[in-house]
């Protein structure tokens, strides 16, 4: 509860900056941009948390948003496949995508971060392939589910509502099913896991395969935001976005942490980062410097929280440092 408080507290600052930085003018247009790229953002997110709980990652998940959205394009503009069936077919690559990560991890024993590091290189190639390294003409196709998507219902995007219908059953599943108290127990101690009689495997492949669909799910969102996809920039560090935002609400990178909730503040965080540095006319190349300090010193807080620390102890640290270094 802990946690949650102050990275909420840390979310409401952002906010009230950004407002600060808004033109009343602006105010509708610039909020419903942010529900909108926060919905987009936290599809991801949820599927990193979801797998990090079990104490894997994934690197490639900005990869496979490419490569799935070059997949929709590819059926609907050249094959002309109807959209709904295109969108099946996109789903089911990215949960077989999930499957094969997962099953190289578990009954091979490759680690995870080399998996997903060569799928990350894997994906995105082959998408360019896919797609000749072009833009397709999607937008004509796609028009009517974009004009849906890219609406609202009660002043809040489309987006942002798909994000909660999958934030309330990803809740549903890994806080009050034993399937989730499973992912919980294999990320904890996947040794104890076993002894107890989970099927460790099959969650392993289950969390890999959730994560991917989530990022399928993603890849959809992103092409009817923009109507277009490149090879070249779809995806690119949403892996990391992902991942930082699963972490910033609190999951842990050695497994058996995390809330659906700190997820969702997490990702939130990321997006209100972003805009505040637009807002602020901060030049884009500083943006991965502002977020990635940022994210620092939430993690430092963070850190210090969970150890009991006041802020006079944060602050005194610096001090601490510099007489152990001068004693030698």
């Amino acid at each position: 509860m802990k946690k949650l408080t102050g990275i909420f507290a840390f979310l409401c600052l952002l906010y009230v900056l950004i407002l600060a930085f808004t033109d009343q003018e602006a105010w509708g247009s610039n909020n419903f941009n942010l529900t909108k790229r926060i919905g987009i953002y936290g599809i991801s997110c949820l599927g990193a948390g979801l797998l990090i709980v079990t104490g894997g990652v994934d690197l490639s998940i900005g990869s496979v948003i490419c490569f799935c959205a070059a997949i929709f394009s590819w059926l609907v503009v050249d094959h002309h496949v109807p959209i709904p069936a295109a969108i099946v077919v996109v789903l089911l690559s990215g949960a077989l995508i999930g499957a094969v990560n997962g099953f190289l991890v578990t009954y091979l024993g490759l680690q995870a971060f080399v998996v997903t590091l060569c799928g990350l290189f894997a994906f995105r190639g082959a998408a360019r392939w896919i797609l000749n390294d072009e833009i397709p003409r999607i937008a004509a196709p796609i028009a009517d589910w974009s004009a849906f998507f890219n609406g609202s219902f009660l002043s809040i995007s489309i987006f942002l509502w798909l994000l909660l219908g999958l934030f309330v059953a990803g809740s549903i599943f890994l806080h009050f099913t034993i399937h989730g108290r499973y992912f919980f127990a294999i990320g904890s101690n996947e040794r104890a896991a076993r002894y107890s009689g989970i099927n460790v495997d099959f969650y392993k492949i289950l969390a890999y395969v959730l994560c991917s669909f989530f990022a399928a799910i993603a890849a959809l969102m992103d092409v009817f935001s923009i109507s277009s996809v490149q090879a070249s920039s779809t995806g690119n560090f949403m892996e990391l976005y992902a991942i930082a935002g699963a972490v910033l609400g609190g999951c842990s990178l050695r497994g058996g942490e995390g809330i659906t909730v700190g997820m969702l503040i997490g990702t939130a965080i990321l997006c209100l980062l972003r805009n505040l540095i637009q807002m602020a006319e901060i030049k884009d190349s500083l943006e991965p410097v502002v977020i990635g300090v940022a994210l620092l010193v939430c993690a430092i807080i963070d850190e210090s929280l969970r150890r009991g620390l006041s802020w006079r102890d944060l602050l005194s640290a610096p001090q601490q440092l510099w007489e152990r270094w001068t004693r030698g």
